[in-house]
């Protein structure tokens, strides 16, 4: 095992009030989110809660403002109080944070008091450099200084405790902190999922490994009881999913499930991230949270820890949803108000119109009509670039950040928050063979990740025990029956040709040619089919 280095920081900066004299326990609050993405505006269509029977259901609310409110209405309310995430509070943001590479959100983090964030995948969309100067401040090496004033970095902590950097063989960040409340400390272990460099575009994780999450919080939590530290939390950016139904955690599964389970029973807190999910619930002794995403939800964790013995020996947790009722801080609506000026004359152009709404939401095939036009605009772009038609493309469903709910007019920061990541467009001569190969890869046994392909090709699937299967002989290309013989030529996206999202197949592609962005194709397709209406469907049937 790599060595790491417990860092501890100062005294937390909270209420400055104390237990009554005389007292044997220290009440702590940690304020929790995760997944935030970059999102200082409420999301288009509200964000997403647990209605009174489970189910989820999407109500107005969200955006900086509302959830800084929300949290010093929580901080009033108790004397030890910390602010913490559990990864990708940056990445895949929508255009008002990431046109200035996401410097509005670290700085809008820092104004509410964010005072600890595990890394997550996003973290690391630019590779460690950038994330580095997130974390200490300078100007863009590309850009420069764009923002409101020079960038400073976060005055919160990353914590990587599993991110190894190979020429070193020390953590990218500090692995864990202890702060201390009234007398008593608690450690705090950040960490990112280990398959992160999997979900990352090639090249991004260059030089870094990410080792097992399990090990890696088991040792670092001893190292810290070494130091005397009995009350530890953990800060994961990975996570799992609820069935709809009343009562903690029903059918919970996912990749946390099996985390927890080898978690040392020492851990008293895993605040979880990655997937989503909004789920309270205990497992294996210890409490486990989520909060949604985009700042839908704060998830309020109190811990009652003797002051002798330092353990923790009650805790409890609620999800507080951020509702439109709120009223919005005053000073962060300012800050993004500044940047929503400074960002207005390139965001509010307009790029065409939709006849309906496109939505991200996938179907049982999985499917959805967002990610379909994403794959129409990708094979139309390729046409235009190369005076020739390419035969079919290929759109990774996680690719696809946002919907277009609302017909009408459509501006370039709406296109933008589709597809946010400024990957570039390549062509690729492959056999159908080959093709079959990627397909197969669609199917996993933790999780499917169904593609998304453009007009005039289809395939046909089924469960199996492994996750899924193509029926054969179902695939058509271009309106004709897959011929494994032939060469075709495909597009895709960089992130997949280069084997993002364990989509390998795409990497034996030939006569690789960059045509342009994929923002840049989406805009083209509205411009030339503006009002752009539902895409044809179904292409990926489920029997």
């Amino acid at each position: 095992m790599f060595r790491h280095i417990a860092v501890t920081l100062a005294l937390l900066a909270a209420s400055c009030a104390t237990a009554p004299e005389g007292s044997t326990t220290v009440e702590v609050n940690i304020l929790a989110i995760n997944d935030f993405h970059g999102n200082l505006e409420p999301p288009s269509g509200g964000v997403t809660v647990l209605d009174a029977a489970g189910a989820s259901v999407r109500v107005p609310g969200g955006g900086a403002p509302r959830l800084a409110t929300l949290v010093e209405q929580r901080r009033a309310l108790a004397s030890n109080v910390i602010m913490v995430a559990a990864g990708d509070l940056i990445g895949a943001s929508p255009m008002l944070s990431s046109l200035f590479h996401d410097e509005p959100t670290v700085e809008a983090m820092n104004m509410m008091g964010l005072s600890l964030s595990a890394v997550g995948n996003h973290e690391f969309d630019e590779g460690a450099a950038e994330l580095l100067r997130m974390q200490n401040g300078g100007c863009h090496p590309r850009d420069g200084c764009r923002g409101l004033t020079p960038f400073a970095g976060a005055r919160f902590q990353y914590l990587a405790a599993n991110t190894i950097v190979d020429a070193s063989a020390q953590t990218l960040l500090p692995p864990s902190v202890v702060r201390e409340f009234d007398g008593v400390r608690v450690g705090f272990i950040g960490l990112t999922l280990e398959g992160t460099s999997q979900v990352l575009a090639p090249g991004a994780a260059d030089g870094l490994t990410f080792l097992d999450e399990v090990e890696t919080i088991n040792t670092e939590a001893a190292r810290l009881r070494a130091q005397g530290i009995e009350a530890i939390v953990v800060l994961l950016h990975e996570g799992g999913s609820r069935m709809a139904g009343a009562g903690d955690c029903p059918g919970l599964s996912g990749a946390i499930v099996g985390i927890m389970e080898g978690l040392d029973p020492s851990i008293d807190v895993v605040v979880s991230g990655h997937t989503n999910g909004i789920y309270i619930c205990r497992m294996a002794g210890i409490l486990l949270t989520s909060a949604s995403q985009y700042g839908a939800l704060l998830t309020d964790i109190a811990l009652t820890i003797d002051r002798r013995t330092g353990d923790v020996i009650a805790s409890s947790a609620h999800n507080f949803v951020v509702a439109d009722t709120l009223a919005e801080d005053a000073a962060l609506a300012d800050h993004i108000a500044a940047y929503r000026a400074l960002a207005a004359p390139m965001m509010s152009r307009p790029v065409g119109t939709l006849a309906v709404a496109l939505t991200r939401t996938p179907t049982p095939s999985g499917e959805s009509s967002m990610g379909l036009v994403v794959a129409d605009s990708m094979l139309a772009n390729a046409a235009s670039a190369l005076g020739r038609p390419a035969d079919v493309a290929f759109m990774n469903r996680g690719g696809v950040r946002a919907s277009l709910d609302h017909p009408g007019s459509v501006t370039l920061s709406d296109i933008f928050s589709v597809t946010p990541f400024g990957n570039d467009l390549v062509t690729l001569e492959m056999t159908g063979a080959e093709i079959e190969v990627v397909l197969a890869q669609q199917f996993r046994a933790d999780r499917n990740s169904i593609l998304q392909v453009s007009e005039g090709s289809s395939f046909a699937w089924r469960s199996a025990p492994d996750g899924g299967t193509v029926i054969s002989g179902s695939v058509q290309i271009a309106g004709a029956p897959l011929d494994r013989a032939r060469t075709y030529l495909i597009v895709t996206n960089s992130f997949l040709a280069s084997g993002g999202e364990g989509f390998t197949g795409f990497t034996v592609g030939r006569a690789r040619t960059v045509i342009g962005s994929d923002l840049d194709a989406l805009e083209a397709y509205f411009a030339a089919h503006s009002p752009v209406d539902a895409p044809a469907m179904p292409r990926a049937f489920v029997q």
